[in-house]
């Protein structure tokens, strides 16, 4: 996780909203937004990590230390123009808090590349250059 918004409605009092991001080399690249699959007693854990750790806050986005690990789930992944990672998910959520991972142990963005071509050719999707 890297940044972090408010929620809304019972949870506007509560850092909720995540992005989250994958390793390129030495940077960190925004991949998804998630905000449901935590219990109330996780957020709140979350929420106070948040308040303790935040960088920089830009309008109601903090800036997070990137300590914590998410293992997100998904219905669908596509390639994107509009993302960073030039990927986008379809449906995600966060699937559990990984508490028993380091952050040198998250996915890499061609991970999160690697898992488009297997969704692809699951799909029967041709991505251009395979032609």
């Amino acid at each position: 996780m890297i940044y972090a918004q408010k929620g809304h409605g019972r949870r506007s009092n509560l850092y909720t909203d995540y992005t989250f991001a994958v390793k390129d080399g030495d940077k960190l690249v925004p991949f998804t937004k998630a905000y449901t699959g935590l219990t109330d007693k996780e957020f709140a854990q979350v929420d106070s990590f948040i308040k303790r750790n935040s960088i920089e806050k830009f309008g109601p986005v903090r800036t997070v230390k990137p300590e914590l690990i998410f293992e997100i789930a998904f219905e669908g992944i596509a390639a994107s123009n509009r993302h960073k990672s030039g990927v986008a998910l379809r449906f995600p959520r966060m699937n559990r808090w990984r508490t028993d991972k380091k952050t040198e142990e998250i996915n890499t963005l061609d991970d999160l590349k690697n898992m488009l071509t297997i969704y692809n050719q699951q799909s029967g999707v041709v991505e251009a250059g395979e032609l």
